[in-house]
């Protein structure tokens, strides 16, 4: 189970997750690889050019959806190169800061950046990933300008944003929340339409002063597109019945994670509206193909 991003992030921690159960599950060791760079390519086309057979997949994020509207040539065609088995999880971002930043509030971090424009940094996990899609859409909605910094994943930027390299990350709420817990962070809203269950003191940013802000990632299973219809079915059957255990449920949920386990059409149907959405704001925002 390949994961295009590094280890330690919300993608890794779904996947291993999974891979763990799968084991007993299919009576076979699932390894997880850990394949980061170029914002989720390098590892997503090992996949696409795999044999069919099963043996490997590709556990990727919103990111997969991102990728197609800001790279004119990529090695691969996520429309056609590939078939969906489930949607493990949906995940809100996190507003988070570091604590030397003067803003408790989106409203304060919105009038922060206008009078210094250009002059924060925000952590992203990668040109074309769901941290960055999320930023470029805040700053598209409040006529802000921070510059992002691409890291290799959502550990890589966490450990930047701890250590005060940058001064701001839209995290996976999963990758956030031991921090802002212990105090090393400072947390002011959630990106979904829905306050989160696994953190409900934080309001929504669209409660906070964006209004019409909405922006949530998740984590799914792909495998090459011609992998036979029964291999995709025995995977789906079985992802399914781990993502909805309760026992699992209430792990995921620990992290801010919440579990969805839906059919192959569901997940492909979500993979092309999202293509469609995020062409539309990369074209309203102005934001540079690569």
């Amino acid at each position: 189970m390949i994961v295009p991003q590094s280890a330690g992030g919300s993608t890794d921690l779904v996947a291993r997750t999974i891979a763990n159960e799968l084991d007993d599950a299919l009576k076979q060791p699932v390894v997880v690889d850990n394949r980061p760079g170029a914002g989720s390519i390098n590892g997503t086309d090992i996949v696409a050019k795999a044999t069919p057979d099963g043996y490997t997949l590709l556990a990727i994020a919103a990111s997969f959806t991102i990728t197609p509207n800001l790279r004119r040539h990529l090695p691969f065609d996520p429309a056609r190169d590939f078939r969906p088995i489930t949607q493990f999880v949906t995940l809100p971002h996190i507003l988070v800061l570091h604590p030397a930043v003067r803003a408790n509030s989106v409203k304060e971090l919105v009038a922060l950046v206008k009078l210094r424009p250009g002059e924060l940094n925000c952590a992203i996990s990668g040109v074309g990933t769901s941290t960055h899609l999320a930023l470029e859409q805040f700053l598209y909605m409040t006529g802000t300008k921070m510059l992002p910094v691409p890291y290799k994943g959502g550990a890589p930027g966490m450990t930047a944003l701890l250590g005060g390299q940058v001064q701001v990350y839209f995290a996976t709420i999963s990758t956030a929340l031991p921090h802002i817990r212990a105090g090393r962070l400072r947390a002011l809203a959630v990106t979904s339409a829905k306050r989160s269950v696994a953190a409900p003191e934080y309001p929504t940013v669209a409660e906070a002063g964006v209004p019409g802000y909405e922006h949530s990632s998740w984590v799914g299973l792909l495998a090459p597109v011609k992998t036979p219809h029964s291999i995709i079915t025995k995977l789906h059957g079985e992802s399914v019945k781990i993502v909805n255990d309760s026992r699992i449920k209430a792990v995921m949920l620990r992290d801010g994670l919440e579990s969805v386990g839906n059919s192959p059409e569901q997940f492909a149907a979500l993979i092309r509206a999202e293509i469609d959405k995020w062409s539309k704001l990369v074209k309203v925002a102005g934001i540079p193909q690569e």
